[in-house]
């Protein structure tokens, strides 16, 4: 039997270097032989997803770089940012599934606990998760959000600041889960995941790491042989594929691509 193949598409336009960081999350949940996960960055795209300038930028970026995936072969897609950008987009146009980790997160807190918070390693994001919690109507499970404001990475991550942002992400958790009544955290991006080890180690409480609780999900959905509902994401009567490479391609050849930190 042929493995089943997933899209994991990352929102950023990064060399090998930067996909080899994302890939590594990998590591971190144990998976079946008979799937594999292959990791594509957008053509080009928003720069960090600080706001809502770079959400509707994300959203074209990442719908562009998954709308072919079943016709290429694909059995599932994954989203590798907290925002879920695309996946509304990419569910209309796919009949595999198509998982975000931002709800995914959520729901998956609320299996485990209560109330959840959003550890977060940048100010900018915070209006992210409670546009994304609201969305969900989760908004009164929702006990905090906590951020650290160390300017993020997407592309190479947290390596070389673990010995500072690490303590920062523990306490801001602590915090969380003493002040805010947080009964599970969440890790508020992908681009955060090489903190995950090290609280999950030093939480008294769950820590739900986004992107490999999507991988998992993937394999599950496969596994029973389920994906989105056709009547809440209904397909486009008339498709413009075409019109949204155009775009990407455009901004692809002009170089506009993601900012470098």
């Amino acid at each position: 039997m042929a493995k089943k193949r997933v899209l994991v598409i990352v929102p950023f336009a990064f060399d090998d270097s930067g996909i080899g960081n994302r890939e590594s999350q990998l590591d971190a949940v144990e998976l079946g032989p008979d799937i594999q996960f292959e990791f594509k960055g957008v053509k080009a795209g928003p720069a960090i997803l600080d706001s809502h300038h770079d959400y509707v930028l994300g959203e074209i970026a990442l719908f562009e770089a998954g709308m072919e995936a079943q016709n290429e072969g694909y059995d599932a897609v994954c989203i590798d940012t907290m925002s879920d950008s695309g996946v509304g987009a990419l569910r209309s146009v796919l009949d595999i599934p198509v998982i975000g980790p931002g709800r995914a997160s959520y729901c998956t807190a609320l299996m485990l606990g209560d109330k959840f918070s959003v550890v977060t390693q940048w100010d900018g994001w915070m209006p992210l998760y409670k546009k994304g919690a609201k969305e969900a109507g989760l908004s009164d499970k929702l006990a905090s959000v906590r951020s650290i404001n160390v300017l993020p990475d997407p592309e190479n991550l947290l390596g070389g600041k673990e010995e500072v942002v690490f303590p920062l992400l523990l306490e801001a958790s602590m915090a969380a889960i003493e002040e805010d009544g947080a009964e599970v955290i969440l890790l508020g991006s992908t681009t955060m995941h090489q903190a995950a080890g090290y609280l999950s180690e030093n939480l008294p409480v769950p820590l739900i790491n986004p992107g490999p609780l999507t991988y998992k999900l993937a394999e599950f959905y496969l596994g029973l042989g389920i994906s989105q509902s056709r009547k809440a994401y209904p397909s486009p009567k008339f498709p413009n594929n075409a019109m949204v490479h155009a775009m990407m391609d455009g901004a692809a050849a002009a170089e506009i691509k993601t900012a470098k930190f």
